[in-house]
Order: C-alpha cells, then structure tokens, then sequence
C-alpha cells in the first residue's frame, strides 16, 4: 500500500484546508445534513453522522450551527438536500484523482469539475476509471499522547491494518467498518485524535517531476476551493 504517498497527501489537504478556514464550516454542514437525511439525527445510532459532527467541531464549529444542520437534514428546520457524489480524472502526469463532491445541481458540478481538470492539463474520466487503483479505509490522525508503541498495543486489536508517523502525529489505517472502534480504542488509551474519516488510499504511487508535482497541487487546491468538494485523493507520491 502507498502509505508514504497517502501520508503527503494528508499533510497538503491539511495545509490546504487551514488556508481555507472560512469555506470548512459550509462543507462540514453539507456533511452533517447528508449524514442525518441518510441515517437520522442521533449521532448515537447514527455512525455516519457522529463522524460529520466530530469533523465539525474539530473544525471549531459552534453547537448550535452543528444543530441547525442536523434539523434541515431531518427535516425539521428549512430543507436543504444534496446528493454525494465520486468524479473520477487525472491530472498531469498521469496523476489519478477521485474527487467527492456533496452537490445539489450534478449539471453545474461536473462541468466546474471538467473546467478545472481540463485547463490545468487534466481530464475527467468515467465512473470506475479510477477507483480500481484506490482502496477505501478508515484513518484515524493521531497527535497528542501518541506513539508507535502505545498506538499498536491499543489500536492493533480495534482493526489497525497499518500504523505510521512523524513528528509525533501518526495516521492510522483500518478497514472502513473499524472506524468507530479504532477512535474508541485511541481515545480511551489517552490519546488526541485530530480526525477519523473514511478515505481512499492509493495502491500504487506515481512519481512526478516537481514541476508536475506544483501542477498536480494547484489542481487540488482548485478543487478543494470549490463549494461542492469535499474531498480529493490523488496517487501522487
């Protein structure tokens, strides 16, 4: 598994998503209102939606926005649907890319998504053009209180598949069904989880030039920028 490719990947989406601190709560909202309309506004019977919220207030937003987005998802404040959806591309250098879009117009969405791709040297493909080369797993960002020792004697037996980090911040790796358990297990043992969600990892990285590298970035930042995105996986390594 591409693990090092994943981790840089990690650490740009991150830094990206600092600079952008004023579109995260609309994207978190987007998520929590998907998340209740699926499975109702009970994060405790409601896995999908406990994982939107934590990414909420991890992202500082307040309680009572968090509420009023559960409220529209199950209908009880004023309605707003959106449906998720995967586009599938590559960008220069034969970089493959899964964007996850939470969208209400799929028109007007994927003919952003095409633009973007398509004026930095990309292109959108077709559903499954892509997704083959990826897996889909739970990861769990762990910081304070951590290390490769703690993390493998508490989070092996919750389902860790793969444990890795620097600089005292750790990514752990699980099946997507794991999730809730491995936070549990990392949490309960006294350790600081910046984020649990599911993601999708590349089998096989693709090396680039560095200048295909800052290409392949802006492309990325591009998407992300966008109000529909919430999420953009690459195999760039």
């Amino acid at each position: 598994m591409a693990g090092h490719s994943a981790w840089k990947n990690i650490k740009h989406r991150k830094a990206a998503v600092d600079k952008k601190r004023g579109k995260v709560w609309s994207k978190c909202s987007r998520a929590i209102i998907v998340a209740a309309q699926k499975g109702g506004g009970d994060p405790h019977f409601n896995p999908s939606l406990r994982i939107a919220v934590d990414a909420a207030r991890a992202a500082n937003m307040p309680r009572e926005t968090i509420e009023k987005a559960i409220k529209k998802g199950t209908g009880e404040g004023v309605e707003e649907r959106y449906d998720a959806v995967r586009y599938e591309g590559y960008g220069p250098g034969g970089v493959a890319m899964i964007i996850e879009c939470l969208i209400a117009n799929a028109n007007k969405t994927a003919a952003d998504i095409r633009v973007l791709l398509d004026k930095n040297g990309g292109k959108l493909g077709v559903p499954g053009s892509v997704a083959f080369g990826f897996a889909q797993k739970s990861q769990v960002i762990v910081s304070d209180g951590a290390t490769e020792e703690k993390l493998m004697e508490h989070a092996l037996d919750a389902g860790a598949e793969d444990i890795q980090g620097e600089d005292g911040t750790f990514q752990v790796l699980g099946a997507p069904a794991d999730l809730i358990a491995l936070r549990t297990a990392i949490e309960s043992a006294g350790m600081t989880v910046e984020s649990a969600e599911i993601v999708w990892i590349p089998l096989q990285a693709v090396s680039v030039s560095a200048e295909t590298a800052a290409v392949v970035e802006r492309i990325v930042d591009a998407l992300e920028d966008h109000d529909d995105v919430q999420h953009v996986y690459t195999n760039m390594t």
